[in-house]
Parts: structure tokens; C-alpha cells; sequence
């Protein structure tokens, strides 16, 4: 990128054509870049669970297209079931991932226009799905990039006066892989490296390892420079000011501002408050769950516990990390309160606590 360039990116995690949503494996990411196709919700169900697809907005967008390459597959042999298996359909979609809000909320529009279809030509019908999808996919392109413009440029007015060159941490992977865009997070890192030099540092993000696998694989192929930090060495490198923004991605905003996002998170935001650093979220108001009050309320996905204890092999297969017989306990997410969270940076708008009365006003009830 050249300096005051509009960020790009060069990744594309998806693609849709006559019922067929082909997705980027992410399970595979570094060393091997492997297509999916799924033609029809329950292969697309299956893609979100296991992780091949990820990230709260894109697997809103995955669903949208699996529910449309599910009413070609059902029309194409018997047309008179397309209203019950769209049902069935939207219904193991957004079981496949419960913390993520974007999952059903997509799924939701897409049943919204099902509905409002039903007695036309299956055939038109299915035309309607598709451009509603389209619409899904075209809104979070563009929300990714006014959040990037808006977080760099809230990050920059807070380090107006600072010396050599800023440091950005981020954790997870809220990139082009996790995004129908430029990203959340990575779309605001994307915006700060077009206006000039800046440093980052990815969480490796155990166990899944989307730091070192995604967002340091994404990253590069943009041709920006990362550095990969262990988790448990975030903490200390802001101690020792050597941060200076921490940027994260969100799978759920409650409405009182609490924040659930990949474990690990509210770890980072306490040490970010403890010393001075800016600590900012980033997210399409698709993320916001006014339904849901506070970070109390948000179902917190608990994913088995050998993808803690065996670590995945390029080839298949796996290595066991612990003794034979040793369990493990790992939740997915974790919650950060609002009062930790300096600014959360929509396409709408950029909030500060306190956060309940902004929020409620990008989330019309």
C-alpha cells in the first residue's frame, strides 16, 4: 500500500455462483490454500462448526449463500419442498455457532424474504434469495471499510504528539478471512498502514491459532509486515509500552457494551486500561444484539477440549500436547466489559463509554 491509498486486500475467502458457495478451508491455512464447495445448508452448517469457514460477519454471509445454494438444490428435485427445507435449513445454520449474532440475524433476513416470496415461481424465488444475500455480502464490504477509516482515524487523533513509529496488537483473526471485506479489526490496521508506518503484532490466539495461522498469513499476502507474539506475552510487552492500540474484532455487542470476542480478549483489555493503552473493538452494527442486555446473557460457546490438547498436522492426523487421559476445558469466547472498552468503531459511528445510549441509536428497535 502507498501512503493515503483507500486499503485493499488481496484475499478472498468466498465465492457464489448457481447454488454453489465455494470457501477458503481455513483448517488448512498456511500451508495449503483448499476450496470447500457446499451446495447446500447442511454442508455449509458443517463448514461453520468445524471452523473451515469463521469470523461473525463472514459466517453470516456463508450462511446467506447456503441457504440460497439450499433452495436451488431442493427445487431442482422436489420444487413443492422449498419452504420446509429453508426452514430446516436456517435452523441448523444458526445452531452450527451460537455466540456469533451475525449467523442469525443473516439467517434471518433470508427467511424474512422466503417468507415474503412464498406463492411466487420457485425459480424468481429463488432469484430474490440470492440478491438478498448479494445485498449481505455488498453491506459488510462496505461497513469493513468505513469502520477501517474511522478506527484509524480515532487511533491517530490519540496518538497525536507520540514519537516513532505505533505499535498495534491485535488478537484472533477480524481480517479479510473473518469479513466479506477489508476486515474489522485487520480493516482499521489495513486504514493505519495506507496513512503511514506503523508496527503490528498478532496474538497467536491459541488453540485454534488464528493469529499465526490467519492473520499473519493474511497480512502477508497484502504485503504487510507482522510480528507474532505468544499470548501470554501481550500483557507485559503493554507494560512495558511497547503498545500503543490494541484492536480487537467482536462476535457479539450486548447493549450495554459488553463485548464477547475469542478468549483471551478480556485479558488484553485489562492490561490496556491498567496502562494507558487505547483499547478498541471493531465491528458492523450486525454485530450489536440489543436483545441481548449484558455480557451475562450471551451464550459462550464451549468447544471440545482435544482441540486444546492435540494440535492438527498439515498433512491429517494430529500430535497430542498432553498426557494420554488429560482433559480440557475451552471456552471459545470470553466477555469484556464495557467500561474496558475505550471505543467501539461501526460503520455507523464510533462509540464511548458510556455505551448503552450510542448503541441504542445505531440498532433502531
Amino acid at each position: 500500500m502507498t501512503k493515503g491509498s483507500v486499503p485493499t486486500t488481496r484475499v478472498s475467502p468466498y465465492s457464489y455462483a448457481a447454488g454453489r458457495l465455494r470457501l477458503l478451508d481455513q483448517r488448512l491455512l498456511p500451508h495449503q490454500e483448499a476450496f470447500l464447495d457446499c451446495e447446500s445448508a447442511a454442508q455449509t452448517a458443517e463448514a461453520i462448526r468445524s471452523l473451515a469457514v469463521r469470523g461473525a460477519p463472514l459466517i453470516g454471509v456463508a450462511a446467506a449463500y447456503g441457504l440460497c445454494a439450499e433452495a436451488r438444490r431442493v427445487v431442482a428435485r422436489v420444487p413443492d419442498d422449498l419452504d420446509v427445507a429453508l426452514a430446516l435449513g436456517a435452523e441448523r445454520l444458526v445452531s452450527s455457532r451460537p455466540t456469533a449474532v451475525n449467523l442469525a440475524w443473516a439467517v434471518g433476513r433470508m427467511r424474512a424474504v422466503a417468507e415474503a416470496s412464498s406463492g411466487r415461481d420457485a425459480g424468481e424465488r429463488i432469484l430474490m434469495l440470492e440478491a438478498e444475500a448479494h445485498r449481505i455480502a455488498e453491506e459488510d464490504r462496505l461497513a469493513c471499510l468505513t469502520i477501517g477509516r474511522l478506527g484509524a482515524a480515532w487511533l491517530r487523533a490519540r496518538w497525536t504528539g507520540l514519537a516513532g513509529t505505533p505499535t498495534v496488537l491485535t488478537h484472533c483473526n477480524a481480517g479479510a478471512l473473518a469479513t466479506a471485506g477489508i476486515g474489522t479489526a485487520l480493516g482499521v490496521v489495513r486504514a493505519l498502514a495506507a496513512e503511514g508506518p506503523i508496527a503490528i503484532l498478532a496474538d497467536e490466539t491459541r488453540p485454534f491459532l488464528q493469529g499465526a495461522r490467519l492473520t499473519a498469513w493474511e497480512l502477508r499476502e497484502d504485503g504487510l509486515d507482522v510480528v507474532l507474539l505468544p499470548d501470554v506475552a501481550a500483557a507485559s510487552l503493554i507494560a512495558r509500552g511497547r503498545v500503543q492500540g490494541v484492536v480487537v474484532g467482536a462476535d457479539r455487542i450486548a447493549a450495554n457494551g459488553d463485548v464477547a470476542n475469542k478468549v483471551g480478549t478480556y485479558g488484553l483489555a485489562l492490561a490496556a486500561r491498567a496502562h494507558g493503552v487505547p483499547f478498541v473493538v471493531a465491528a458492523p452494527t450486525t454485530t450489536i444484539d440489543l436483545a441481548t442486555p449484558d455480557g451475562a446473557s450471551i451464550p459462550i460457546e464451549e468447544r471440545d477440549g482435544k482441540e486444546v490438547v492435540t494440535l492438527p498436522l498439515p498433512g491429517g492426523g494430529s500430535v497430542a500436547l498432553a498426557p494420554e487421559g488429560v482433559g480440557a476445558l475451552y471456552p471459545a469466547f470470553d466477555v469484556t466489559p464495557a467500561a474496558l472498552v475505550d471505543a467501539i468503531v461501526t460503520e455507523l459511528g464510533i462509540s464511548e463509554p458510556p455505551h448503552a445510549r450510542t448503541l441504542a441509536r445505531f440498532v433502531p428497535p
